[in-house]
């Protein structure tokens, strides 16, 4: 039987992949060189982890393993045959929408998860969930001096947001830390997908 942290750790890995390969079709359709095409695959992809780990005063782990960047370049090879072979390119993001759906899950859990062990407050937990989770999304957007999507487009920081919410009532409930982050995963996972087939958008103001 698979064990829940072994779930994770696929989820991490299909994640870390799919947000690799986000932000290196971005870096192409914005028609950056190697190196920032490279660049921002990889920050895309573990901006988010490094970010919540500086805030919680630890090391960042993708500093600490190998596993994490080569799982990141590994992501921004995949973007660059897809574009180079099969001409795929941002405008295909369907594509990897439900494998990054699953790393937004994965991250969101990971960094509440992290959050509760650093002991910060509610609101901490939800901050360092989000950031884990869609942090990668917004550093690439600024380093390519864009409104980020996540604040202005689509239905998905706020599945971090719920997810994170619904780990704090799951703990304050009395399950484990373990459930506690399978039930955030699968809530996460299912808002995202729901809102990827319902073309979910949040209201916006003139």
């Amino acid at each position: 039987m698979v064990s829940t942290e072994e779930i994770f750790t696929i989820m991490n890995i299909i994640g870390l992949i799919a947000f690799a390969i986000t932000g290196s079709m971005k870096a192409i359709e914005d028609k950056l060189d190697l190196l920032g095409i490279t660049t921002l695959g990889i920050m895309t992809a573990l901006g988010g982890g490094i970010t919540r780990d500086i805030l919680v005063n630890n090391i960042p782990n993708a500093l600490l393993s190998i596993s994490d960047m080569s799982f990141a370049l590994i992501g921004v090879w995949f973007a660059l045959v897809l574009y180079k072979i099969f001409g795929i390119d941002i405008k295909h993001r369907y594509i990897i929408q439900i494998p990054d759906a699953i790393g937004l899950a994965a991250f969101t859990t990971t960094g509440a998860v992290i959050a509760y062990n650093a002991h910060v407050s509610f609101f901490g937990i939800i901050i360092l969930a989000t950031i884990t989770g869609v942090g990668g999304g917004l550093i690439s957007d600024l380093l390519l001096r864009r409104v980020p999507s996540v604040l202005k487009e689509d239905f998905y920081a706020s599945c971090s947001i719920i997810g994170a919410i619904v780990f704090y009532i799951a703990i304050l409930s009395g399950v484990s830390i373990g459930l506690s982050g399978l039930i955030c995963s699968i809530v996460v996972l299912m808002i995202r997908i729901l809102a990827i087939i319902y073309k979910w958008k949040l209201p916006t103001f003139s």
